[in-house]
């Protein structure tokens, strides 16, 4: 007899599940903007909206899927978007932010070398979905971390 794990293969614990507008089309654009890989896609016995979608990004995968009413919640827009966002641990956050600009997403601020020590670039897709691609480019102690935070509160302008 075979016992089933109850966190499958190749997943994590935490798992995110994007309502999209327009999921069968969102799919193309996370392969190409993100390279994203399909790892499952379940169309809905309409056979024009998506069920259920398995996506990969790195050792990640997430969800997706197509509005269903009484089911999932209302899909953001660009001009609404979602209330939360991805960070995606890359080996070149540069490379990662330009692939996803080229393909169509919109750029909310410039790439920038941050004070906790990683290189970030943060983008929102055409679905309303907000991505930071981040690298880690330097090793900091919590000390050196919290006096380097103060100096980013300063030119922000932010209380400490």
């Amino acid at each position: 007899m075979s016992k089933v794990k109850p966190i499958p293969e190749g997943r994590h614990a935490l798992t995110p599940n994007l309502t999209i507008a327009g999921c069968g089309k969102a799919i193309e654009f996370y392969k190409k903007a993100l390279g994203a890989e399909v790892v499952m896609n379940m169309p809905a016995p309409d056979g024009k909206s998506v069920w259920h979608a398995e996506l990969k990004i790195g050792d990640s995968v997430f969800f997706c899927n197509d509005e269903m009413p009484g089911m999932s919640p209302r899909p953001p827009t660009p001009s609404a978007p979602a209330p939360v966002s991805f960070w995606v641990s890359v080996k070149d956050c540069d490379a990662a932010f330009k692939r996803a600009t080229e393909a169509g997403c919109t750029a909310k601020g410039k790439l920038e070398d941050m004070f906790w020590g990683d290189r970030t670039g943060m983008v929102v897709d055409p679905f309303g979905y907000t991505w930071t691609f981040a690298t880690h480019v330097k090793d900091l102690t919590q000390a050196e971390m919290a006096k380097a935070g103060e100096e980013f509160a300063r030119k922000m302008g932010m209380k400490a």
